[in-house]
């Protein structure tokens, strides 16, 4: 039997439900016209150009944020220092943090704005019976991305606390991911309960951990409802953009038979 392979990422495209700052924008170049444009770019005679051939496709992205989709949010995006040293940006990534023994811990019964607690995690874990290992990758599972392309993406959502995000480190997790728009509850309602409050602590407080304690999380995954609660492998490769504070990837979950 083969291996299944599960996709766990965004498709890249221009959603008019994002925020006005994260639309993606591609342009295509269709055949035809690449053809005109081999010719005059390479002085290449019409007699010389192959027959039965239009000439290639091509593509440019004009405007695509390095957290506008799936992507993996490098150190570097928490602050410029960790554990008293300086944050890795995304190229300084090891890739074998990358590839691991994943974990979903399923927190899709959480109202929106209400954070994910170590309770939460712990109830989940200890239902299906695992102990997280150290390299483990630990997707959690809010459902959120069935309003993916839509307003409501960015505005609702439950999100990581503050404990819970240290919790999983202490467990020895360096990756881990979520399948909602933000890692934290959503920004608008963080800043808005952070005026309420007067509490200065409270924006961000999951990324914030970062600065404290070295680790990585996924946004925007899709799909974990297709998984088992464990028993596959997840590889997120990011692509290595020199100086990045995330980067895109490709987030795939593969299940052996």
């Amino acid at each position: 039997m083969k291996t299944t392979i599960i996709d766990l990422s965004k498709p890249i495209q221009y959603n008019a439900g994002d925020p006005w700052f994260m639309r993606v924008k591609i342009k295509h170049k269709s055949h035809k016209k690449s053809h005109w444009l081999i010719r005059l770019a390479l002085n290449l005679p019409f007699k010389l150009f192959p027959k039965n051939w239009t000439g290639w496709a091509d593509d440019k992205i004009k405007n695509m944020g390095l957290h506008s989709t799936t992507h993996i949010d490098a150190p570097w995006h928490y602050g410029p220092e960790v554990e008293g040293k300086p944050a890795k940006t995304i190229d300084q990534i090891p890739l074998d943090w990358c590839y691991g023994d994943g974990i979903v811990i399923d927190c899709s019964h959480k109202e929106d704005f209400v954070a994910i607690t170590v309770d939460d995690l712990k109830k989940d874990l200890d239902k299906n019976r695992i102990t997280i290992q150290q390299g483990n990758i630990v997707l959690i599972r809010t459902d959120r991305d069935q309003l993916m392309g839509t307003p409501e993406f960015a505005e609702k959502g439950t999100g990581m606390s503050r404990e819970a995000t240290e919790w999983l480190i202490d467990q020895g997790v360096k990756v881990m991911g979520i399948d909602q728009w933000g890692w934290d509850l959503p920004l608008k309602y963080m800043a808005r309960k952070a005026k309420e409050m007067n509490d200065p602590e409270f924006f961000w407080e999951a990324h914030r951990v970062g600065i404290k304690k070295e680790y990585l999380h996924m946004e925007q995954l899709t799909n974990l409802s297709a998984l088992p609660p464990s028993g596959f492998k997840v590889c997120v490769f990011p692509l290595k953009i020199v100086g990045g504070s995330a980067a895109p990837a490709r987030v795939v979950a593969m299940i052996n038979p």
